[in-house]
């Protein structure tokens, strides 16, 4: 399967590079003083290619066939302007630039954004690009293939809670921001973005930048970076309509209105979803509801925007995932893992009549309950021609609790003491419980860049951010009492409705950061560098629901410096090097799951990229490779805890080393291909394995959830204009569920293939009708694309595990209808 892939790939290069005919130089200058105008975006309508001007205000395109072409240059500040080419009969293109009358929403995440001279490596997603997929999946799905990715949901089909993975590393290494403003929870330092449902539908552009990448705002950045920016200026009044509907009884409503530019200086737009599903696995429901309003200001040289969204949901539980004997059908092993798991009898029936499907939770409502609403403020000017401002305030308001129900607990277990009923002592009840959040995440970003002449950039920003948190338990029903005087009987007279808090924590989170980035233009050679202080104050006071008292202070200062260097090869290509320092904080259940007496380190990352990259109208290349060398990486022992948050520990030495392609070839208007590949080794040096009373030193070992190869492809024909169809293909090698490197614990890997069938038209008064067909799964593979394990030993070298898979949805289908007015 990999051969066929790396040949392909080879097959991709040679014949995108042989496909050379003609070529033509465009000239973008300033229209107000007839200068050059350098890192100028050019863009070739209807093919891949975008580059950037050189000093002398020109690129050079090479490999572009005979035919007709619009040309798009742009810079930000001033007007976009576009020309038709005919080709070979016109070579040389002059374009000129006006200042805009407006100021554009792009400055707000310019200070966070790598662009083609920076030394990292990146992926650009537009609105359109993020469109073609949205069908009411998670935002993790509509990154899917993109390089290093690897995606899993609870529920199966990506509607609910969902998960991804870049280069290995999870959603907590990964640092998300919303227009500048960090999205990572403060304490898990994951993002949820089942808080945002329906949140794509009102995003303009992402950026993924692997690796370190470039200093941003929030949590650091171990695998990744996403940049987000939602809407920007949409100049003409619209009013859309978004309905699908699919497998598992998934409906997905959205309506979004916006006015327009009014009076040259006012717009608002606005959005209201509604997502449901029943979900592949066995009663993981969800219903989710989702908002996003935003108002503007447009000056000349101001932009001021107001951001309100947010998202309800309602959930059924499905973390606790499918043990393995049950998807093997092992039935002898199904009733000794449900003697080891301590089911009761009723969840036994339940585990040996379910299949894949299988759900252990069989309570009503089982169920996760969250609200979280965003407000922001962005204000951006520009002061001067070379300088801008950009400062934003924001408030994130979240709370919920998910309840469970709890079979024959031990009242010590929550702080009581046994109690007589009908003069017997009672040490144990079936309840009821709900853990709950109540946090307040607020604080203030900036940034100001300067852009002398002579190819000079300089950026100053940071943030300052503040968390309070919450975190308590109610038990809200227990079958006997749990203290006389605050218990009544219900009206069967047989149960007790309680309000007991068993236990009590808050937590606090000071983050400052405050960063400075330069780069300078030396001919065909572009230097980078930036430095960033970040100091962390983290405090927990309480009981946590263990019972243990969990107070304590954590306080983090850390300096994470960064230097790249670019150098232009032609104007369609360069290469580029870079290196990083980066260090990150522990989460909170790093403080609390740790045993007691032990303190989690924080990480340290040093991150070596190289790469280079190639443009032309009919295809896209960029080849990078990289090597990320841990200190005392946090890394998933494969456990999760009570609540399914994965179990960490450090160790001292691990590193990822890896190349990733990603490609682009469209020899024609009617067929393009896109494809990506990542390989890597994923090494713990010096690892010893705990396991009860048993430890098992490995000189050297695979880090677990960190496949070898991951690759995708897409595959999209255009017979007619209105009509595209694409193949979607993704191959994940195997991976281990712990970090021992044991066959015995391996996540098996999977190729899927999902089928895209778009079509727009426009009707009387209709500016589009786009109907959508997302056919995934096409060939009903059986997979898992994530898990856990737990186990113990019975002697020193008799070992039992238990496996626990994510089993993802076989063949299933959205269909979606656009109404655009």
């Amino acid at each position: 399967m990999i051969k066929r892939l790396v040949a392909g790939i080879a097959l991709f290069a040679h014949v995108a590079m042989a496909s050379a005919q003609h070529e033509i130089t465009v000239e973008v200058f300033n229209a107000n003083d007839d200068s050059p105008m350098s890192g100028a975006s050019v863009r070739v309508m209807g093919t891949p290619y975008e580059g950037q001007t050189n000093k002398s205000g020109q690129v050079m395109i090479h490999t572009i066939k005979t035919g007709n072409y619009v040309v798009t240059a742009s810079y930000l500040g001033f007007q976009s302007q576009q020309r038709t080419v005919s080709i070979p009969n016109d070579r040389t293109v002059r374009i000129s630039l006006e200042s805009a009358t407006l100021l554009t929403d792009e400055v707000i995440v310019q200070a966070t954004r790598a662009t083609e001279n920076t030394a990292t490596t990146y992926k650009n997603l537009n609105k359109a690009d993020i469109a073609k997929n949205n069908l009411g999946q998670d935002i993790p799905y509509l990154l899917d293939q993109t390089p290093g990715v690897v995606i899993s949901s609870d529920a199966g089909a990506g509607i609910g809670y969902t998960s991804m993975r870049i280069r290995g590393s999870d959603g907590q290494r990964t640092n998300v921001t919303v227009n500048g403003i960090p999205l990572n929870d403060a304490e898990s330092l994951g993002s949820f973005f089942i808080n945002l449902p329906d949140f794509a539908s009102s995003v303009d552009n992402v950026q993924i930048q692997r690796g370190v990448g470039t200093s941003t705002n929030g949590a650091g950045a171990f695998g990744a970076s996403l940049n987000i920016q939602t809407n920007t200026l949409n100049e003409t009044p619209y009013a859309e309509l978004d309905n699908s509907f699919g497998s598992y009884n998934s409906w997905r409503n959205t309506l979004r209105l916006g006015t327009g530019l009014i009076d040259d200086k006012f717009s608002f737009d606005g959005r209201l979803s509604r997502i449901k599903s029943d979900g592949y696995i066995d009663r993981a429901t969800s219903d989710l509801q989702s908002f996003f309003l935003s108002g503007s200001w447009y000056g000349k040289n101001s932009l001021l925007r107001a951001n309100v969204f947010g998202g309800k949901e309602k959930t059924y539980q499905a973390w606790y995932g499918t043990p393995e004997s049950r998807l093997t059908g092992d039935r002898e092993a199904m009733e000794a893992y449900a003697y080891d798991d301590g089911l009761t009898d009723y969840e036994i029936e339940n585990l040996l009549n379910s299949d894949r499907r299988y759900n252990k939770y069989l309570y009503d409502n089982e169920t996760d309950n969250y609200q979280q609403t965003h407000y922001q403020l962005l204000f951006s000017s520009a002061l001067s021609s070379q300088l801008t401002l950009n400062t934003a305030l924001h408030y994130t308001r979240g709370k919920g609790y998910y309840e469970q129900f709890r079979d024959s607990d031990e009242l010590a277990d929550y702080g009581l003491s046994s109690v007589i009923v009908a003069g017997n002592t009672v040490e144990e009840t079936d309840l009821v419980r709900q853990r709950w959040l109540n946090n307040h995440f607020y604080g203030g970003t900036y940034s100001l860049v300067y852009k002398p002449a002579g190819g000079v950039e300089i950026t100053w920003g940071g943030a300052y951010n503040q968390y309070k948190g919450g975190h308590y338990g109610d038990i809200v029903w227990s079958r006997y009492p749990l203290f006389t005087e605050r218990n009544y009987l219900n009206e069967a007279g047989n149960s007790f409705n309680t309000s007991y808090r068993y236990y009590d924590g808050d937590a606090t989170k000071k983050d400052f950061n405050t960063y400075l980035k330069a780069s300078y233009r030396l001919n065909d050679l572009f230097l980078f560098a930036d430095v960033q202080y970040r100091h962390i104050d983290y405090g927990i006071a309480g009981i946590d629901n263990d019972q243990r008292d969990i107070t304590q202070d954590a306080s983090f200062d850390f300096f994470n410096p960064k230097i790249g260097v670019t150098y232009q090869l032609s104007a369609a290509s360069n290469v580029y090097a870079s290196y990083a320092l980066a260090n990150k904080e522990p989460i909170r259940s790093d403080f609390t799951d740790w045993p007691v007496g032990q303190s989690p380190k924080a990480e340290q990352l040093h991150d070596f990229e190289a790469g280079y990259r190639v443009r032309s109208p009919q295809f896209n290349i960029g080849i990078n490779g990289y090597a990320m060398l841990y200190k005392n990486q946090l890394i998933p022992t494969g456990q999760l805890n009570d609540v399914g948050s994965t179990l960490r520990k450090n160790v001292e030495v691990s590193y990822r080393i890896g190349v990733e392609f990603d490609g682009r070839w469209m020899p024609s208007d009617w067929f393009a291909w896109g494809t990506t590949l990542a390989y890597s080794q994923n090494k713990i040096k010096n690892f010893t394995e705990v396991v009860g009373d048993v430890e098992n030193f490995y000189k050297i070992t695979d880090i677990s959830f960190s496949p070898d190869w991951v690759a995708s492809s897409e595959l999209a024909f255009t017979p007619w204009k209105p009509l595209e169809l694409a193949l979607l293909s993704k191959y994940v090698s195997s991976q281990y569920l712990d970090n021992t490197s044991s066959s015995e614990r391996i996540i098996d890997g999977f190729f899927v293939n999902n089928l895209r069938v778009v079509y727009h038209t426009s009707f009387w008064k209709l500016k589009n009708i786009g109907l959508s067909l997302l056919v995934n799964n096409l060939f009903n593979e059986k997979y898992s694309a994530s898990g856990f394990t737990w186990g113990y030993y019975l002697s020193e070298t008799d070992r039992v595990s238990y496996n626990y898979y994510y089993p993802q949805a076989t063949t299933n289908f959205l269909l979606g209808l656009n109404l655009k007015f």
